[in-house]
């Protein structure tokens, strides 16, 4: 009889890291789920669930995001970010998500994406989030890890 794998409680889903249902205004299940939020646009108070679920500052996401802090600030005054920054938003949340996954751990995976990295030319793998090649790269080394290679 297969036995069912338990997510420590410590483990923040997207959806949660985003600030939950009440923020995002939809509950995802699927990916489809998420195409459509994200094309209708992340709310503008994700920002404060992932900065501080994140320990991070406006700033900081900013820059992780490839967006500037102003923008940043006139997209929190709109209350909701377009697509493209919305995209980025959850690729972002996926990212610590999966990490977690990985090391099993919250704290555990937001020091590795926040640390420079050997195997991602020293880069930490937040300052590659913000394009698509980048997060491809990392979520490779988090599977390398997860299967113990680590080159």
């Amino acid at each position: 009889m297969p036995t069912a794998t338990v997510v420590p409680r410590s483990l923040l889903s997207v959806e949660a890291l985003l600030g939950g249902q009440g923020v995002l205004q939809a509950k995802p299940r699927s990916s489809m789920d998420w195409v459509a939020v994200i094309r209708r646009g992340i709310p503008a108070p994700a920002v404060q669930s992932l900065t501080k679920s994140l320990r991070m500052t406006q700033a900081e996401l900013a820059t992780a995001l490839g967006i500037s802090e102003r923008t940043l600030a006139r997209r929190k005054r709109e209350d909701t970010f377009n697509s493209e920054e919305s995209a980025k938003l959850v690729r972002l949340a996926r990212v610590v998500e999966r990490a977690q996954e990985v090391f099993e751990d919250f704290d555990a995976a937001l020091d590795w994406v926040k640390s420079p990295n050997a195997a991602l030319a020293g880069a930490t793998p937040l300052s590659l989030l913000d394009i698509d090649m980048g997060a491809e790269s990392v979520l490779d080394t988090l599977g390398r890890i997860e299967h113990g290679v680590f080159g």
